[in-house]
């Protein structure tokens, strides 16, 4: 056992957390923090969010919370987890529980009060970790020791917490990638190895949720690296992975102080061409929002290479500025450890330093130049963009005036360009 500092759990005395705490542990019932708080809060890093496990039943739960006047929402119910709501804040509690059956995910679990038996049925040892309002640190499974060491460790025997659930070695990795401060735990990744198969029973959506997570924590590469060493990497993405633009692209988003991007670093981890980028939308249920951005900078990033800052500026007028600088560290990432990294910061930093301006031209331009509203309408717009793009922007307005009588002019002399 270990104690905490009351500074380190501010959330044990005051707010939600502690009002549930106070309404769980009265009447002969139990509650504690458990998890993920008390990792991090021992870490010293920032937590989310706040999991309470009691010895009370559901229904018991539910019945304080409505005595007190807290609402409670079911959300697990079948679980044994109930959501109580406290200023807009959710904390979510769950009956400690054993397992009467177990056949992986769809073990059948039975309610219970044995907080030793709760601890070894969690996955990982650092994550089985709970406290109490006295702050008393509470440890079954070697957690602090673990913690201590900066080690992700399989609690018990890993091939059977991963059997329980496959998507353990994902999770294995991130945590890894988040917390440890060494080499992989040489028993989990073995574990994994030869577990890797069951992989492909996972949905798209929790290999999404987990990979977009693990992409960016702290040690994505080395543990990416451990996966791929591991035969990891190929059941999940369906392709090649190419690590070194994935580490350069976490080293470029470092030097130009951008926030850490699942989604671009996914790029450069597995998108080559466009279709890559289709079947890792496939493969990993990526939202639609998703989904585009990954396309886009998939779509010809290998034409950014080399530019002059005219051609960048046409580049990010058409793209837009997000879409114009990932798909430009995109190709940044890809250029290999001897480019000079130079121009492409320099590049890379063309939407703090310049905006591009509205096309000036509009329809009512080329409606008072004779052309009928209708598809040559929409060709000659094209035509004068293209034009004014060309020129570098130019906003004189008499050099816009050439520029929509030579579109108009082209509309009219070319029977191609007519609709």
């Amino acid at each position: 056992m270990s104690q905490m500092e009351p500074d380190d759990a501010p959330w044990l005395t005051a707010g939600a957390t502690a009002r549930v705490l106070a309404l769980l542990n009265d009447g002969g019932e139990e509650a504690r923090v458990v998890g993920g708080a008390v990792r991090n809060a021992l870490l010293k890093i920032p937590i989310g969010d706040i999991d309470v496990a009691t010895t009370a039943v559901p229904d018991e739960v539910i019945r304080r919370a409505k005595t007190a006047g807290i609402k409670s929402v079911p959300t697990g119910i079948d679980h044994g987890t109930v959501t109580l709501v406290i200023d807009a804040q959710p904390v979510e509690v769950t009956t400690l529980r054993e397992d009467t059956e177990t056949f992986g995910r769809k073990a059948k679990v039975a309610f219970g009060r044995d907080w030793v038996g709760d601890a070894r049925r969690r996955d990982f040892t650092i994550n089985a970790l709970s406290i109490g309002t006295d702050g008393v640190v509470h440890d079954y499974v070697g957690g602090l020791a673990d913690i201590a060491a900066r080690r992700v460790r399989f609690i018990g025997n890993p091939a059977e917490r991963i059997a329980e659930d496959y998507l353990r070695i994902l999770r294995f990795f991130r945590f890894h990638a988040a917390f440890s401060a060494g080499d992989v735990d040489r028993a989990g990744l073995l574990a994994c190895i030869a577990a890797r198969e069951g992989l492909a029973t996972l949905s798209a959506e929790r290999l999404r949720v987990e990979m977009l997570k693990l992409l960016v924590a702290d040690g994505a590469v080395a543990a990416i690296a451990a996966m791929a060493d591991g035969g990891l990497l190929l059941p999940v993405l369906g392709g090649v992975a190419y690590l070194g633009p994935f580490a350069a692209m976490i080293a470029a988003e470092r030097r130009l102080a951008l926030q850490p991007d699942p989604v671009r670093r996914l790029a450069a981890l597995a998108v080559a061409v466009t279709e890559d980028a289709k079947r890792l939308a496939l493969r990993l249920r990526l939202s639609n929002a998703e989904a585009k951005a990954l396309d886009s900078m998939g779509h010809r990033w290998w034409r950014l290479g080399g530019m002059d800052e005219t051609t960048a500026k046409r580049r990010l007028y058409r793209l837009g500025a997000e879409r114009y600088r990932d798909r430009l560290l995109l190709a940044f990432a890809r250029a290999g450890a001897d480019a000079d990294p130079a121009p492409w910061l320099e590049l890379a930093t063309l939407p703090q330093r310049w905006s591009a301006p509205k096309f000036p031209l509009k329809a009512a331009d080329f409606i008072a130049r004779g052309v009928a509203e209708g598809p040559s309408l929409g060709h000659v717009l094209t035509l004068a963009e293209d034009a004014w793009l060309a020129a570098d922007f130019p906003l004189d307005g008499v050099v816009l005036a050439v520029i929509a009588d030579q579109a108009v002019a082209r509309i009219n002399s070319n029977k191609d360009l007519r609709p």
